[in-house]
C-alpha cells in the first residue's frame, strides 16, 4: 500500500500539537520527529509514537567526531526507534563507529537496532550552493552518488536524498540499500523551499523507497483529504 511508504513530519513545536496531528491522520504508520519536536519535547514524543505502534523515523541528523556521534547513535539505538540519521560528511570513521555502537546500544537494551541512513546533500541546496558556498567541486548528483556510495561502504543501511537522484542511486547501491526522498511534492502543491524535487509517483517510480512528504499534507485545510489525494496520484500514476 502506498500510504504505508510515505513519512510524515511531525514538523511541530509543540507535543500538543503532535498529538493532534498523529489523531488526525491515524492511517499514517510513519512519523519523523526533527530536531525542533525534539529540543521540545525530547524522549516523551517517542514514548507518544510507541504508545500508538507507530513507526518512528528520528531524524536528528548527527554530524560530530566519531566519539560523540558513536555516544548518541548508542543511546538512541535504546529508544526503539526504526530510523536514525546521520550526515554522510561526518566521515567514514563516524559512519563505522555509528554503526557499531547502534548495535551495541540495542543489544545493551534489548532492542532491535534501528537502520542508520546517511545525509547526502540537503534538499534545501543546489548546484550553484555546492559549487560556490560550499566549495566542493562536483556536479550535485555526483556528490550525492559519492556520498551514498560512502554510507554504503561504511555499512549503513540506507540514505536519504532527493527524487531527482534516487534513479542513479538505485541503479548503483545494493538493493536492500534504503533510499528515503524528502522534498517531494504532488503536482497540486507549492514547492517552497524544496529545490530537487519530484511528485510522490515520479519518486516511487524512480526507486525511491519511502517518501517524506511533509507541508502538503500538515498544512493543508483538510489534511485527510491532501493526504488521500497523495495516495490516488501514486496508485494512478
Amino acid at each position: 500500500m502506498s500510504i504505508n511508504r510515505i513519512i510524515v513530519p511531525l514538523d511541530v513545536p509543540t507535543e500538543k500539537e503532535a498529538i493532534a496531528l498523529i489523531e488526525e491522520l491515524p492511517e499514517i504508520i510513519w512519523w519523523k520527529v526533527g530536531l525542533e519536536l525534539f529540543v521540545s519535547c525530547g524522549h516523551q514524543i517517542l514514548s507518544v509514537l510507541k504508545q500508538r505502534q507507530k513507526h518512528i523515523f528520528l531524524d536528528l541528523k548527527f554530524h560530530d567526531i566519531p566519539n560523540t556521534v558513536a555516544g548518541a547513535c548508542r543511546i538512541a539505538a535504546g529508544l526503539g526507534v526504526d530510523l536514525l540519521t546521520i550526515h554522510a560528511t561526518a566521515g567514514r570513521a563516524a559512519l563505522t563507529a555509528a554503526q557499531e555502537a547502534i548495535r551495541e546500544g540495542a543489544k545493551a537494551t534489548g532492542q532491535k537496532p534501528p537502520r542508520l541512513i546517511a545525509i547526502t546533500i540537503l534538499t534545501s541546496l543546489t548546484s550553484r550552493d555546492l559549487a560556490f558556498d560550499l566549495k566542493i567541486p562536483l556536479e550535485l548528483r555526483e556528490y550525492a552518488l559519492q556520498m551514498s556510495l560512502l554510507a554504503q561502504e561504511s555499512d549503513l543501511d540506507g540514505a536519504v536524498c532527493s527524487p531527482q537522484e534516487v534513479e542513479q542511486l538505485r541503479k548503483v547501491c545494493r538493493d536492500d540499500f534504503m533510499l528515503v526522498c524528502p522534498g517531494v511534492r504532488p503536482s497540486w502543491a507549492k514547492l517552497e523551499d524544496q529545490k530537487r524535487s519530484l511528485t510522490p509517483a515520479q519518486a516511487i517510480k524512480a526507486g525511491a523507497d519511502y517518501l517524506v512528504i511533509g507541508r502538503p499534507i500538515t498544512t493543508a485545510a483538510d489534511p485527510k483529504e491532501a493526504l488521500e489525494r497523495i495516495c490516488q496520484e501514486i496508485e494512478g500514476d
